[in-house]
């Protein structure tokens, strides 16, 4: 992992040509074998999960006008999820009727999420490699969920995401929030207690939302309201206005 400090100026600052960390990519490709298992290593993002395709079901919704009660929202739309490991978000926006391609930096996990969806009867289109090499363009729906604190060049990695999104498409990211609680609870404690891998966050690499505001902007995309996702003991993940940890948010050409 990368320790360097980041700062909220230097968060913007093009690094290199490539967005993939090679030694991101080799720690979560490691791990693609246990992608599917919800009590394995992406235990966090199953119980995830469910709470982010509750606010990309309403954003769907209030972007594209579809029935809130439709079983296939996305039914006629191409959809792009960018970073997408061994698929968790791209098969569920499947089912909701989408063309879907997943991007992922790690072999191993398309393979892993090429052979889960062929098992499941989803047509998923799985791509390995840089996202802006692959010439993807004009999709209804771009995600990026928990990505961009793993990107070697964030203002680079926006940018492509904003080539590859149609005019008048939706794009929603998701990432961890840079602030003191944070640092204790998603990298401290969660590591240190087994919630997640060893070495999957660098608290460094977090984009705050006003940082995140900056780089879309600079994309020409106009950032909507973001909404928190939380944890308690009684809810446990959750939606709230509360973004001290993670936070989801869409945007939308300008």
């Amino acid at each position: 992992m990368n320790n360097a400090t980041a700062t909220s100026t230097d968060v913007n600052k093009p690094s290199a040509s490539a967005t993939i960390r090679p030694e991101e990519a080799a720690h979560f490709g490691a791990l693609a074998a246990e992608w599917w298992d919800p009590k394995g290593s992406s235990a966090m993002l199953h119980k995830l999960n469910p709470v982010r395709l509750s606010f990309i079901r309403e954003a769907i919704d209030l972007h594209f006008g579809s029935d809130s009660h439709a079983l296939r929202p996305l039914s006629g739309k191409r959809v792009l999820d960018a970073g997408c490991g061994a698929g968790l978000l791209c098969e569920p926006l499947a089912r909701l009727g989408g063309q879907v391609t997943g991007v992922d930096a790690a072999a191993e996990n398309v393979a892993t999420a090429s052979a889960h969806a062929a098992a499941m009867g989803l047509a998923i289109d799985y791509r390995h490699g840089e996202l802006g090499a692959l010439g993807l363009k004009d999709h209804d729906l771009v995600c990026s969920l928990e990505v961009i604190e793993h990107v070697a060049d964030k203002a680079q990695f926006v940018g492509e995401l904003a080539g590859a999104l149609a005019a008048k498409g939706l794009m929603i990211l998701s990432c961890p929030n840079r602030t003191p609680a944070s640092r204790l609870l998603l990298v401290e404690a969660a590591e240190r207690l087994g919630k997640v891998p060893r070495g999957t966050h660098d608290w460094s690499q977090f984009v705050t939302p006003e940082e995140l505001h900056d780089l879309l902007a600079a994309a020409g995309l106009v950032m909507g309201e973001p909404k928190g996702i939380s944890w308690s003991p009684v809810s446990g993940l959750h939606l709230s206005s509360d973004m001290s940890l993670n936070y989801i948010v869409t945007a939308r050409a300008a």
